[in-house]
């Protein structure tokens, strides 16, 4: 298996990994729209960024999993200045509990450390305890909890 960057070739398998991603979270998220497709992120923009990394992995030139890492700026009262962020985190199903997400993870690390970050963060639904997992095992450790209510008008 290795890890790269991605490339703009590679954004068509990478499209597909977001809609699986999204495919999954839906479930979980009642906000999100179920009758139209929707994208999370600008994949052909990140790629082209300097300030974003784009992962893949790959078996027997297979691309299995991504990831990307951004650097995003904290508001002023936060120690650092900048923070790492990752997302996008996708396996394909028959390539899980290899340790895939564990080396792209570990590529953006380096990267980040690599641009002087010395935090990442990132986020995860709390009903997706394989996800926690991988992430804790990384890791990465529970700080915040955002929590939601809807409001009907009466």
């Amino acid at each position: 298996m290795i890890t790269r960057t991605a490339t703009l070739e590679d954004l068509p398998i990478l499209l597909d990994f977001e809609q699986g991603i999204i495919d999954a979270e839906r479930p979980m998220d009642i906000t999100l729209k179920t009758k139209e497709k929707i994208s999370y992120y600008d994949l052909s923009d990140y790629i082209k960024s300097d300030h974003t990394e784009v992962v893949i992995a790959e078996v027997g030139g297979e691309i299995v999993g991504s990831g990307y890492g951004q650097i995003r700026d904290r508001k002023d009262y936060f120690k650092q200045d900048r923070m790492g962020y990752i997302g996008f985190m996708f396996v394909k199903d028959e390539f899980r509990g290899q340790g895939i997400s564990q080396k792209i993870i570990r590529f953006i690390s380096d990267w980040f450390t690599s641009q002087n970050i010395t935090e990442i963060q990132l986020d995860v639904y709390d009903q997706n305890p394989s996800a926690i997992k991988a992430y804790e095992k990384a890791g990465f450790e529970k700080y915040l909890v955002r929590m939601r209510m809807n409001v009907k008008n009466t």
